[in-house]
């Protein structure tokens, strides 16, 4: 027999057949083998066998417009309900189209072959593939200025808070219609999970927030508050003995944000950490292009974003995120118990005192 090379120590490739009883944790698991597939399976082990571990704080970003297909209803509720997802970054354009759900409107799967220019006589909008009616826009924005002119807006506020104080009157619209888990913002209010837009004034909320202060209203979102939050919530988690996780759907802005909570703390803050611990992102981005978006979790070591020490506990797998977040949110569910609610938003006050306490005393130093 010649030398077999201990390269050869992996699992031959021999998979069962799939049958009509195969559930979707046994198709990930042995049947999803190589490529893309592999890191698909790769990815949804490190998040139930690590990622879910009670001591991990897991951050998630969502790019792009995700809520309009659905995928706020189908997983992002289950996921936060079930203590899986503890904080969250989104762009503003998922908040504002999940709050359509909550009002009772509707959004219809369409075809990206549509003439566009038909659409707008015919008074309908399209997200590629999805249509909705143009008075739905309408009405969300009337719902948010309305809103914003309660008295409790009327100050600074970061996102995190903003977003609870909607997700309060959501959930209040949503019981009243007699909907029930329409809206991933009302469902983060109820289970106590902050959500940050790292671009508020880059969605329709932030283009209404600007509308409303043309008439002096006085809500000003407080971008800095936002940063120091986020920064909070991580370094929490490592002080007080656990380890921190990012989940990436997509890229863009809202994972950068979700990633430079490391940056703030060790480059600007000066305080001595080493990076988050575990890492998944699912892209569609290429890595040679430079951007944010594509860039790998090694490269994120080099601006210590990433702990060098837990490369082997990071995944990226090239894949659409409306096609991973359900396969990762039916694995997750079918496979690892529900984790106690961390409810981090209400604690967000000690532990930016926290933070700053240590930022300071770093720098009488």
């Amino acid at each position: 027999m010649p030398h077999k090379s201990k390269l050869l120590a992996g699992k031959p490739i021999s998979p069962e057949p799939i049958d009509s009883k195969t559930s979707i944790a046994e198709l990930v698991d042995k049947s999803f083998l190589a490529y893309n597939g592999a890191r698909m399976r790769e990815g949804c082990q490190l998040f139930t066998q690590k990622m879910l571990a009670e001591y991990v704080t897991v951050g998630l970003s969502l790019t792009g417009a995700l809520t309009p297909a659905g995928l706020g209803m189908s997983c992002i509720i289950p996921l936060i309900e079930h203590g899986f997802v503890d904080w969250i970054v989104s762009t503003g354009a998922n908040v504002y189209h999940d709050t359509h759900f909550a009002l009772g409107l509707s959004m219809h799967q369409g075809t990206f072959k549509a003439d566009d220019v038909i659409l707008r006589k015919e008074g309908v909008v399209r997200i590629y593939d999805i249509f909705f009616d143009y008075d739905v826009l309408l009405s969300t924005d009337a719902f948010y200025r309305k809103v914003i002119e309660a008295p409790e807006f009327q100050r600074r506020m970061s996102t995190a808070e903003f977003h609870y104080l909607i997700g309060k009157y959501v959930n209040e619209r949503e019981k009243a219609l007699g909907l029930n888990k329409k809206s991933l913002v009302s469902t983060a209010y109820l289970a106590g999970v902050p959500i940050f837009t790292s671009s508020p004034g880059d969605s329709s909320i932030g283009m209404n927030v600007a509308a409303k202060a043309l008439e002096g209203n006085n809500l000003r979102i407080d971008v800095s508050a936002d940063v120091n939050e986020s920064a909070a919530l991580v370094l929490d988690a490592k002080r007080t003995g656990g380890k921190s996780a990012v989940l990436i759907m997509g890229g863009g802005s809202p994972k950068n944000f979700l990633l430079q909570t490391e940056p703030q703390i060790q480059e600007v803050l000066g305080i001595d950490e080493k990076g988050h611990d575990y890492y998944l992102q699912f892209t569609d981005a290429r890595i040679d292009t430079g951007g944010l978006s594509g860039a790998t979790p090694s490269e994120a070591v080099s601006w210590g974003k990433v702990d060098p020490e837990q490369l082997p506990d990071t995944v990226t797998c090239y894949c659409d995120a409306t096609i991973a977040l359900p396969i990762l949110t039916a694995y997750a569910l079918s496979t690892h118990k529900p984790r106690q609610l961390k409810k981090l938003y209400h604690k967000r006050e000690e532990l930016l005192k926290k933070l700053r306490d240590e930022y300071l005393e770093n720098k009488e130093q």
